[in-house]
């Protein structure tokens, strides 16, 4: 066993919220305060920006019954941030995790976050100060290196699921196009997951487009008019960061380059990129009924709308956090590996290799025209999504007319 390290362990939660990221805040402190070495668990409030401020809650006084049901609980039940930290920013977090005795630092967060963990690691080195530090993952865009896939992620790509199966419903009632904008800047994993609840040939999303894939006004409306005139309808699925040939995001022809706290062109907040396309699909192909919405926030905490394999493995990278840290002394990213159809293990890999950089679909996922997904896609994300509402059609024989149709 690795020397022990006795003192404080904080966790603090960071980015976007998601279904369950609560599980692994909820699997970190349960699973340190396990630990005789572990003095307290401190939670910080609104990610890394409640660690400066010394804005703590002593999770060590918080009742198991409490804490198992924020777990079930969507959202981050710490608050979170978007702040990005630099260098001098994270010499203040590691300032304040000296100060307060802290040896273990979780941080439940995307690529940012896992970068925020790695200087904060260098700054505890550069000062000879034992400090873990494990960045826990998290995030709906599913686009962390070396892991196989994010925790967040199935959740949010159940509700798409759901969300595109119950618009198909709808559409196949009272034909039309509809089209759904939905979560991901570079990424396409999200928006491919509305496919995952097609059932039936004819079943929509009939077309998907990714920004890993150049978007072209012109080829979008011929497949448009191609599915309307096949089924005489069309359900489309697009992501909020589709771009141009030149890989200028189409949603930033309404937004005159308005720029996020990252210094991202703003993509969402508006229903503007739905609105455009449909217009769009109106003026070139007279379809009259044509209608888009922007899903939005909805994807991210939506109550009731859980995956429980997403359950199970968040809670997990939680508990491995607190395991690896204090049984093995170990600083990292938890990761998560498949092995068989279906299983996971997890591992711990250095910060460096996933912090910052992002990771897309990968080629196999996305089809030769690139307004779909392929099989390799489906038998990935399928598993992580769990069990789907019951979905079927009226199977009874037609009647013959009576009467000469005029």
């Amino acid at each position: 066993m690795a020397e022990v390290l006795k003192g404080k362990v904080l966790v603090a939660q960071g980015g976007g919220p998601t279904a369950v990221i609560n599980q692994s805040l909820v699997g970190a402190v349960l699973e340190s305060r396990k630990f005789p070495q572990v003095t307290r668990v401190y939670g910080a409030v609104h990610g890394v920006r409640g660690v400066i401020e010394e804005d703590f809650l002593d999770l060590t006084e918080a009742t198991t019954h409490n804490l198992e049901a924020v777990a079930q609980t969507p959202s981050s039940g710490l608050c979170s941030t978007r702040d990005k930290p630099d260098v001098e920013y994270c010499r203040k977090v590691f300032q304040v995790c000296q100060a307060h005795e802290v040896r273990y630092f979780f941080y439940i967060g995307g690529n940012d976050s896992a970068d925020t963990c790695r200087i904060v690691n260098e700054e505890a080195d550069k000062a000879g100060y034992e400090l873990r530090v494990i960045h826990i993952p998290k995030t709906i865009d599913n686009d962390l290196k070396v892991t196989d896939h994010c925790p967040g992620y199935g959740s949010a790509a159940k509700f798409v699921a759901q969300a595109f199966a119950g618009v198909n419903l709808d559409n196949r009632a009272i034909p039309g196009v509809y089209i759904g904008i939905v979560m991901g800047r570079h990424a396409g994993f999200l928006t491919a997951a509305s496919v995952l609840g097609r059932k039936y040939p004819d079943d929509g999303p009939h077309l998907v487009y990714l920004p890993e894939r150049p978007f072209n006004k012109k080829q979008f409306v011929q497949d448009v008019q191609d599915i309307y005139t096949k089924y005489g309808r069309c359900i489309i699925a697009a992501s909020e960061g589709i771009v141009d040939a030149k890989g200028v995001a189409i949603a930033s022809q309404f937004t005159g380059g308005e720029k996020d706290s990252h210094g991202n062109v703003q993509l969402s907040g508006t229903g503007a990129l739905g609105d455009l396309l449909a217009s769009w699909i109106k003026a070139e192909t007279g379809i009259k009924r044509v209608r888009a919405d922007t899903l939005g926030y909805l994807q991210r905490s939506f109550l009731g709308c859980v995956s429980e394999v997403d359950q199970f493995e968040a809670r997990e990278v939680g508990e491995k956090a607190a395991q690896f840290a204090i049984w093995h002394n170990r600083d990292g990213s938890v990761v998560i590996r498949r092995i068989g159809d279906y299983a996971v293990e997890y591992d711990l890999a250095k910060l460096k290799d996933v912090a910052r950089e992002s990771v897309c679909m990968p080629d196999k996922f996305i089809n030769k025209q690139g307004n779909g997904v392929t099989d390799a896609f489906i038998r990935y994300a399928r598993p992580l999504i769990g069990e789907l509402p019951i979905m079927e059609r009226i199977a009874a024989p037609k009647v013959a007319r009576m009467l000469k149709k005029k």
